[in-house]
């Protein structure tokens, strides 16, 4: 009985170590994966559907990251994945062949791309044309509205198919009929004119800033008409976009889809006492509707991981309609768009209820806010400090455009 006792205990010591030398651990950079919860929902999604591969985050501090990142990248650290940040850094990462290309992996499997609403292309690089990374997040444009302030003012709320005329027509209609603020414009360039992207054809930094123009006519006309609060104002009271929303005098709000979250959580606390809603940001004649700008979160292989196949099956998952579950849950916007992801997204507690809002989580393309190459952070400058002169009436918009395009001229290739 003793020697049938310790044989299976062998035979179960051998199964064990057998089981162990089968498994595979994972190492994953990342920044702020303490505080951020969908890292650990990812890791546990994963684990569950792969019990074979184990994950173990990296954590690099998210002001050091970029550095940190390209640093291990360039020493061989055995790290096997790294979260893209920055675009550029992903850019820089393949031209040097710190991180694999993704292509026959992709043919192999099959792995649809059509998903992201055009943000795997942000992936892609420039030097071979080679996909390089897949994108897990997708931060996007929309519109947030005060439904109480439509109710007040008599006006339908706003669809996921309406014009920036419509809008501009509504905000003015109930400034008129409530007393309160039609609209809001943060004073960033991305809420006041970046909307010219959002026909995947005019970019930032493309030295051609005529397609501003409407934009900003748009916001200097809701100004003049009390609208909106001025930009003067903004700037000298440092009023928070989130802060002026939340105190329920303002219809409508564009900003990116990160402040749903915050909102909910005003919501609950007190800190603001609306019904509300969100909608797809509105497009012009001959633009797709639900199109809008972002930019993404993504993730690579390292060229020095001893474990490519496995780390493709995590990139690949958490890239995948499962890994967007996962990531919704947590309450925050994954880059797979589709119904199931977005009824994971509706169902968070404290979201509004209706249709309209519902339907904002599918949108039909993101543009990317700025491009990435040569030049780029240059020409971001220039627009940008364009901007605050047109924004303050120091100059003209003609004027202010043409100036963007003169200076621009110099770095754009």
């Amino acid at each position: 009985m003793k020697k049938l006792f310790a044989l299976l205990l062998a035979v179960l010591m051998v199964a064990c170590m057998a089981t162990a030398m089968a498994e595979t651990t994972l190492k994953v950079a990342g920044w702020d994966i303490t505080t951020t919860p969908y890292y650990e929902a990812i890791k546990n999604g994963f684990e569950a559907a792969n019990p074979d591969i184990k994950v173990e985050w990296v954590d690099l501090a998210s002001q050091d990251y970029n550095i940190k990142a390209s640093t291990m990248l360039a020493g061989g650290d055995t790290t096997d994945l790294y979260c893209v940040k920055e675009l550029s850094d992903m850019q820089n990462w393949s031209k040097e062949g710190l991180i694999v290309p993704m292509n026959d992996m992709i043919a192999a499997e099959g792995y649809d791309l059509t998903k992201y609403a055009g943000m795997d292309a942000c992936y892609v690089s420039t030097a071979d044309g080679q996909q390089y990374a897949l994108p897990f997040r997708a931060d996007y444009w929309v519109m947030f509205y005060n439904k109480d302030l439509f109710d007040k003012a008599g006006v339908a709320y706003p669809t996921n198919d309406w014009t920036w005329d419509q809008y501009a027509a509504m905000a003015t209609e109930i400034a008129e009929k409530t007393g309160e603020y039609g609209t809001h414009y943060h004073t960033w360039l991305s809420a006041v004119a970046n909307w010219a992207v959002c026909d995947g054809v005019n970019t930032l930094a493309d030295g051609e800033y005529s397609d501003l123009k409407y934009f900003y006519e748009m916001y200097q006309q809701l100004e003049d008409e009390g609208v909106c609060m001025s930009y003067d104002e903004l700037k000298a009271s440092g009023l928070h976009y989130s802060g002026a929303f939340a105190q329920g005098n303002i219809a409508m709000m564009p900003m990116g889809y990160w402040y749903v979250s915050t909102l909910i959580g005003y919501i609950k606390d007190g800190t603001a006492s609306m019904n509300w809603g969100i909608a797809a940001v509105p497009h012009l004649d001959g633009v797709a509707a639900g199109s809008s700008f972002g930019s993404p979160t993504g993730i690579a292989i390292s060229a020095a991981s001893a474990n490519k196949d496995a780390a493709w099956k995590f990139a690949s998952w958490m890239c995948s309609e499962e890994g967007a579950k996962a990531i919704a849950e947590t309450g925050t916007r994954p880059a797979y768009v589709s119904e199931a992801v977005a009824s994971v997204m509706a169902a968070a507690e404290g979201f509004p209820t209706d249709e309209i809002s519902a339907g904002a989580l599918l949108p039909t393309a993101i543009s990317l806010e700025w491009p990435i190459g040569e030049g780029v952070n240059e020409i971001k400058t220039i627009v940008n400090e364009e901007h605050s002169l047109i924004m303050t009436r120091e100059v003209e918009i003609d004027e202010g455009i043409a100036s963007m395009q003169e200076r621009a001229a110099e770095y754009v290739k």
